[in-house]
């Protein structure tokens, strides 16, 4: 029961502490007169990573490399089937031209970076470090486009007149709570599942990689109801490219090293539901209510599969 409470309670903090800290980063940014192209595209999803990070990183440091690999695999999994599928049943999300051609190739990329090097049933220090320098790659070219969308945006806004020190507490704060409840979530996932007999790997690619991606399901949600297609997508996409590439890469350095038999049917799950995912947005130029559904369908089938 301790461990089920600490599960319980590390979720639900989590998800909070994440909400606030990516709230007090986005406004931290603003007050700075940062470009907030740049804070949508790498604050938001830094920031909606971040139990991602937290948790895959005391799970690698407390040496269940199965909980931290399993927890992104899980997350990226989760993202989209149910993140981004959940969203689409809210309402329809059409996304423009310019996210086809720039962050659905390069999310599709970076999964498919994580799945080639841990395809091997290995994520030690050297693919740590190859996908540590792609993610630093990738968050580069992030920055180019929003460079260049800034240029040709028409009005682009400014930062907001309020005291740095406001969102830099909230921020603080959210990471705070979002470092507590990641460490509550490792010890109540590790616990539990030593208790049930289950593997770390099967409770680090369901319940744990769900848990972390409830912040992305909450704004996704949020967002498909205002309507604001391009936050779903960046949202889910931004994630994506964060889990698969410096997390991952985190991860590797730290030490996960041998992965489960388990984690090959669960990285082909990953890429298949992502290419799926494209594949839609590509042929309409949005997700429509029975596309998201099929994902959700077909993020059930894999968790499903990855539990037996």
């Amino acid at each position: 029961m301790r461990d089920v409470a600490a599960l319980l309670v590390g979720l639900a903090l989590l998800t909070v502490a994440a909400d606030r800290f990516v709230l007090g980063a986005a406004r931290l940014s603003a007050a700075l007169r940062v470009s907030p192209v740049i804070i949508g595209a790498l604050v938001i999803g830094a920031g909606t990573s971040a139990p991602e990070l937290l948790v895959t990183v005391l799970a690698a440091v407390q040496g269940v490399p199965d909980l931290a690999v399993g927890n992104l695999i899980g997350s990226n999994t989760a993202n989209i089937g149910l993140v981004l599928g959940a969203a689409a049943l809210v309402s329809p999300i059409a996304i423009g031209q310019a996210t086809l051609r720039r962050e659905v190739p390069l999310m599709l990329l970076a999964v498919v970076a994580l799945a080639s090097v841990a395809a091997d049933g290995t994520l030690g220090r050297v693919d740590g470090a190859v996908l540590l320098a792609l993610g630093a790659v990738a968050i580069a070219v992030v920055v180019a486009f929003a460079r260049a969308d800034q240029r040709s945006a028409a009005n682009p806004r400014v930062g907001r007149a309020e005291p740095v020190w406001r969102p830099a507490v909230l921020a603080l704060a959210g990471l705070l709570g979002t470092i507590a409840g990641a460490q509550l979530l490792v010890s109540g996932a590790s616990g539990l599942a030593r208790a049930l007999g289950v593997s770390e790997a099967v409770v680090g690619l369901t319940v744990v990689a769900i848990g972390t991606s409830l912040p992305e399901l909450v704004t996704a949600v949020a967002a498909a109801r205002r309507r604001e297609a391009d936050l779903v997508v960046g949202n889910v996409l931004g994630s994506n490219l964060f889990n698969s590439l410096p997390v991952a890469g985190v991860a590797g350095v730290l030490g996960a090293a041998g992965l489960e038999p388990a984690f090959g049917l669960a990285l082909a799950g990953m890429v298949a539901i992502c290419g799926l995912a494209a594949v839609f947005l590509f042929t309409g130029r949005r997700l429509a209510r029975v596309e998201g559904a099929v994902l959700l369908g077909l993020f059930a089938l894999i968790v499903g599969a990855t539990v037996a």
